[in-house]
């Protein structure tokens, strides 16, 4: 049964350890629980469950009003409005708040293992700095996330949070702990990991590279990555079709070459991914539960209509009537038939994939060589060519010429081939936004212009009815 490797041993954990870890239950003093590996280990788990939750970073509700916000698809019913990058209506608007609320959790489920684990009494040294470290790379996860859509964020490690008042810090600051907490995470998290679903020292690397990357330091990134690209412990999953890449994304996957870091579901009550719910249709019976079908694309949509038909990743949308019109497409990357309701889907959440590796190499080496270098163009072809069906290591017919691409052009390539590559992953508008391209490819695709409000979400309410730090009005994003 899939994932039992790493869900069942911890599921009364993950469960157990969400209300303990809760502010407001204080019967189990911190001294009678961070004792032993086991103890702690639980406690690391209860880090992962708001992640996984259908509010936050798992593939649910914030990749959802994510995915509104791209070129290549459209949001329906409540999302719609988001297809007009004006910003958040109420409904989205407490979306996000559930995501904010979901990523601060986690922090603060790191924080207790950060703090408390290094004064365990029947522990070792050893397990103490794994766990520890495990706690910095997930804690540094959050704030990555918070960070690219939230702007400046209240910081609260194990130093100070107990404090209720916390001013919103610089992005500067912000990015400075990201940065320290995975350089740590770089050190001490072990070579390999025996369970699917944890960080090693590899995937603390890729997140490093990709960090570089949103801030431009190129050579950074570029060399961060090339450190993991080289060890060759990571490689693509090959297919012959467009079915293939159930290979990658189908529900009965435990683990690939290409996974570095996913949030892994399963069948199991409490453990499903709501995401291919909200992309599918009842009537297609490819999600169990049916299916809202909340994202879509159209046979007119600029992306998909010059998009070559002979890419396999093309395939995965197909023509399905949504009551739009003849024309509509709906996607079949994230499916499962056998899913239980509407969160019940067994498809992990591929935040890190080896693709993803790939293409932040042949960005970084691009920009940072100010032009793309034969090794860039490697990377990206790699990519390219499995797309095709073909060995992503051998030279091929479809592949890139270095000669045809300025340091510009290429960035170009990259970013088009990321929006085909990680189509449905939560990836795209981050994306649009970062590299500065967002208003002129939402213009080119969809005729809207962005506003300003579009960029940020609103710090949640729930945040601003307690922490008197933050000026509700002062001190919100702008148009909220």
């Amino acid at each position: 049964m899939k994932k039992i490797l790493f869900l069942l041993p911890v599921l009364f954990c993950l469960s157990s350890c969400e209300d303990i870890l809760k502010e407001e239950t204080k019967s189990l003093a911190v001294e009678t629980f961070y004792n032993t590996p086991a103890e702690v280990d639980a406690a690391v788990n209860a880090i992962y469950t708001p992640l996984r939750s259908n509010n936050t970073s798992g593939m649910g509700v914030y990749i959802a009003v994510l995915e509104a916000h791209i070129d290549y698809a459209y949001g329906r019913g409540s999302y719609t409005v988001l297809n007009n990058f004006q910003g958040l209506d109420n409904v989205n608007v407490s979306r996000t708040a559930g995501a904010w609320e979901g990523f601060y959790l986690s922090i603060r489920n790191a924080n207790l293992v950060i703090k408390n684990a290094p004064n365990g009494k029947a522990i070792s040294q050893a397990d103490i700095t794994r766990f520890v470290a495990e706690a910095k790379f997930l804690r540094a996860f959050n704030y990555f996330h918070l960070v690219r859509n939230w702007g400046a964020v209240p910081i609260r490690t194990e130093l100070n949070m107990k404090e209720i008042d916390a001013r919103r810090n610089t992005r500067e600051e912000v990015y400075a702990l990201i940065l320290a907490d995975l350089k740590e995470a770089e050190a001490n998290l072990p070579d390999n990991v025996t369970q699917s679903g944890r960080p090693s020292k590899l995937t603390a690397k890729t997140v490093l590279a990709d960090v570089y990357l949103e801030l431009g330091q190129f050579a950074e990134a570029r060399d961060k990555s090339d450190e993991v690209i080289k060890t060759k412990k990571y490689a693509l999953v090959p297919v012959s079709s467009t079915e293939g890449f159930q290979k990658i994304f189908g529900p009965a996957v435990i683990t690939t070459p290409e996974e570095i870091f996913y949030l892994k579901y399963s069948h199991q009550t409490g453990q499903g991914n709501l995401w291919p719910w909200l992309t599918n249709h009842p009537g297609t019976k490819l999600h169990g539960g049916g299916g809202v079908y909340g994202h879509h694309s159209d046979t007119a949509n600029p992306v998909y209509a010059s998009w070559d038909d002979k890419d396999l990743r093309k395939g995965q949308w197909y023509l399905w009537n949504i009551g739009i019109g003849a024309t509509s497409l709906l996607n079949k990357k994230f499916i499962d038939p056998d899913a239980i309701g509407g969160p019940g889907a067994a498809n992990d959440a591929p935040f890190y994939r080896y693709a993803d590796l790939l293409l932040i190499y042949a960005e970084a080496a691009s920009q940072a060589g100010n032009g793309p270098t034969a090794e860039a163009i490697e990377a990206l072809n790699q990519v390219h060519r499995r797309a095709y069906g073909l060995d992503p290591n051998a030279v091929s017919a479809v592949d890139f010429k270095l000669a045809d691409y300025t340091k510009a052009s290429f960035l170009d390539l990259v970013i088009k081939e990321r929006g085909y590559e990680f189509q449905y992953e939560g990836k795209r508008w981050l994306e649009l936004k970062r590299t500065g391209k967002a208003q002129q490819i939402i213009q080119a695709t969809k005729g809207k212009t962005i506003a300003e409000k579009a960029f940020l979400w609103p710090i949640a309410v729930s945040e601003l009815g307690y922490n008197k730090a933050i000026d509700p009005v002062k001190d919100q994003n702008p148009g909220y």
